[in-house]
């Protein structure tokens, strides 16, 4: 039998986390044994919709390397791939299930309904369809069809017994029928719901095993029914645990949680998302974090899924950022780099193999990039009081005279290479009696304007070059000079 799963998103906005991790895992477990992996836009549900949220997915999921065998907009024997251009299929099986004594037509009003909920409200009792339409005598039933009367198809849930089948994460899973509602299967608009759209589209595109959020967990005891009374297989079941905000709180779009695409733009790297996200709730059989993607097919297993819940640290995500960050050759972390370099600085006027080196080990997110170099393209304003530094011992005061006697230096050397600027600053040092930091810490406040940067004064000043460097030592010089009077 071949594997086949499946990720079935609604097209309700950016693709959040829980969603990503959900398409990972049945990802990975499609073609762990060489299987298949499908894309569903499950997009019924109209009211909530999106413009331009099915592009949204198809772009994250070629983004992340989770390339789909088949979908809406690659195809596949078993299309259409959008359950909106589905709608026949799912009234065909509605009226079938209707015809085996599995569902009903249901022609209550929203009167009859809102009257019936606030009677369960009064009784301090959870509102639930008291199955009137299923009494309805067949020629009263066809009456109402011919004439048009709206409706809905319910499915009948039997009001004794019980519900049992086995998750490969969370084991059996019983409930019993008289905790299940007669829930609708077809909506007036003559769209499906989930209930069955979700059970049709499975069996027909010979989805052999369902990996999908907990919240599903006890509703699928419903699902099974229907696949029982339409004489179907029932597929495996695979229930992921939730992916929390804190001990309280579920990540979730609804309520602004980031979602893919928020990290991309806040600086974390694709791979590195994917990574982090594949150990929320899964934990591999040895003690490797880092995986690139080949290597988590290979690893995953669904034993290695939790039961419990998955706590989202964002600091645990930035930290394998900029280890992602740290393994990027120097040629794709300059093509990376590019854009944010561009917020800050004409990348065509420095050296950037240079600022790469001096900057890539000190990243965590790309977006760090414009703030830590935004000094090269301007120089900012700046107080003397940057100058002191007790544990070089440097003051202003010190930081003038030293400042003065590198000028000159700096001003007279023939060539401005990292070493000509280097032998001289050190020659300095030793000619002048002090310690290296008492001129290289004055001179890196000079001429960038700031306290840290990515290099030391040396390195910003190849950088700068030799007349940007004199520049702003010169006006350095004179702001001591002006504020020390």
């Amino acid at each position: 039998m071949e594997v086949r799963t499946r990720f079935a998103p609604s097209p309700t906005g950016y693709l959040h986390i829980g969603g990503l991790r959900t398409a990972l895992y049945a990802f990975l477990f499609a073609k762990k044994h060489g299987g298949k992996f499908i894309l569903r836009i499950e997009d019924t549900d109209r009211e909530r919709l999106v413009n331009q949220a099915s592009e949204i997915i198809y772009r994250t999921l070629k983004d992340t390397g989770l390339v789909y065998d088949e979908g809406p907009d690659v195809g596949g024997p078993y299309g259409p791939y959008i359950q909106s251009e589905r709608k026949d299929i799912y009234r065909e099986y509605a009226q079938e299930l209707v015809r085996r004594g599995a569902a009903y037509y249901c022609f209550c009003t929203k009167e009859r309904l809102g009257g019936l909920r606030t009677q369960c409200e009064a009784k301090g009792k959870q509102f639930k369809y008291d199955k009137h339409c299923l009494s309805l005598a067949p020629e009263e039933v066809q009456k109402n069809l011919d004439a048009g009367v709206p409706y809905v198809i319910r499915q009948n849930i039997p009001t004794e017994g019980e519900t049992t089948y086995s998750d490969m994460v969370y084991g059996d899973i019983t409930v019993p029928n008289s905790d299940m509602e007669d829930n609708i299967l077809l909506k007036s608009d003559g769209y499906p719901t989930y209930n069955l759209a979700n059970v049709v589209d499975d069996h027909l595109m010979g989805i052999t095993h369902v990996i999908r959020g907990i919240e599903y967990l006890s509703s699928t005891p419903k699902y099974n029914l229907l696949y029982k009374a339409l004489e179907w297989d029932v597929p495996q079941y695979i229930h992921l645990p939730p992916v929390m905000r804190d001990k309280h709180a579920k990540l979730s779009k609804r309520h602004g949680d980031a979602s893919y695409e928020d990290f991309i733009a806040k600086g974390f790297l694709s791979p590195a998302i994917l990574n982090y996200i594949a150990l929320l709730g899964w934990s591999p059989s040895g003690n490797q974090e880092i995986f690139t993607l080949p290597e988590l097919i290979d690893a995953f297993d669904v034993s290695g899924i939790s039961k419990s819940p998955a706590i989202f640290d964002v600091e645990k995500l930035t930290w394998m950022n900029g280890e992602y960050i740290r393994a990027l050759s120097e040629e794709e972390f300059i093509s990376t780099a590019m854009p944010y370099f561009e917020q800050a600085i004409d990348p065509d006027k420095f050296d950037l193999p240079l600022l790469t080196r001096l900057i890539q080990p000190r990243l965590e997110v790309l977006t760090d990039i414009p703030g830590k170099v935004a000094f090269l393209g301007k120089m900012p304003d700046y107080g003397i009081d940057l100058y002191n530094h007790k544990k070089m011992k440097v003051t202003p005061e010190s930081a003038l005279v030293n400042l003065k006697e590198a000028y000159p230096v700096l001003r007279d050397l023939p060539e401005f290479s990292e070493t000509a600027l280097h032998d001289a600053m050190m020659g300095l040092v030793q000619r002048l009696g002090i310690k290296n930091g008492q001129l290289l810490y004055p001179l890196r406040v000079a001429i960038s304007g700031v306290a840290v940067t990515p290099g030391g004064a040396i390195e910003i000043a190849y950088l700068l070059g030799k007349h940007e460097t004199l520049s702003r030592l010169e006006k350095s010089i004179e702001l001591l000079k002006k504020q020390l009077v």
